[in-house]
């Protein structure tokens, strides 16, 4: 579990593809004054394990499905990176609850410059926007963050200088694909509110109204 606080900007120092899946090695400073084999870290927004570390780096496997739902399918040699450790239970909770799980990507289509704020805009897949409330929480490549506004199809940020020069979103631009994790009491709240009709493999996705009549309050 973290908290979308980024600790420090890494870089990718190595990449080893399999068919299907990505072994990278990611060096870092702060990170590794208690990093041990088997902890959690989040590279901009994806919760990874660390397998190896030695000499300021740290390597993490990335199974097919998170290259898939990330832009890690697009991860060069030497990029920057956001880098937090899984929270202390006794630490500050500064953020929000972030596990680590992005959603899908999004698309930054506009930045623009007001007073001391860069506002974000960014385009999101349905099965994002669907999470996304007014003044509600949204993790941007691990960073957490206030939703000041959305529409059907993109929603707005407004990050001060000081995230600005603490994370990637620094040098981000108009076309930049983000990793997108909505906040996961909704996902919760959602997935009970339609226990019985989300699809599953071996049943197909019910209506309410089919639901309402098998029920018998209709």
């Amino acid at each position: 579990m973290f908290t979308g606080i980024v600790e420090e900007i890494g870089r990718v120092e190595s990449i080893k593809k399999g068919p299907k899946s990505l072994a990278i090695t990611i060096r870092g400073n702060k990170i590794f004054s208690d990093l041990k084999i088997g902890d959690s870290v989040a590279v901009n927004g994806v919760c990874l394990t660390a397998t190896t570390i030695g000499n300021g780096v740290f390597t993490a496997d990335v199974m097919p499905e998170s290259i898939k739902m990330t832009t890690f399918t697009n991860l060069k040699v030497h990029q920057p990176v956001n880098l937090e450790r899984a929270m202390l239970a006794n630490g500050r909770f500064g953020g929000h609850i972030v596990a680590g799980h992005v959603d899908g990507m999004g698309r930054i289509i506009n930045r623009e410059q007001t007073d001391n704020a860069i506002i974000f805009t960014v385009e999101a897949p349905k099965s994002v926007m669907d999470y996304v409330i007014y003044k509600g929480s949204i993790t941007i490549d691990g960073i957490s963050l206030t939703i000041m506004r959305r529409t059907d199809s993109s929603f707005s940020v407004s990050i001060i200088p000081h995230t600005l020069g603490e994370t990637i979103l620094g040098s981000a631009h108009i076309g930049t694909e983000v990793n997108l994790e909505t906040d996961i009491a909704g996902r919760y709240i959602r997935h009970f509110m339609n226990l019985g009709s989300e699809p599953t493999e071996d049943k197909p996705k019910k209506s309410m109204q089919s639901l309402l009549v098998e029920n018998g309050f209709i």
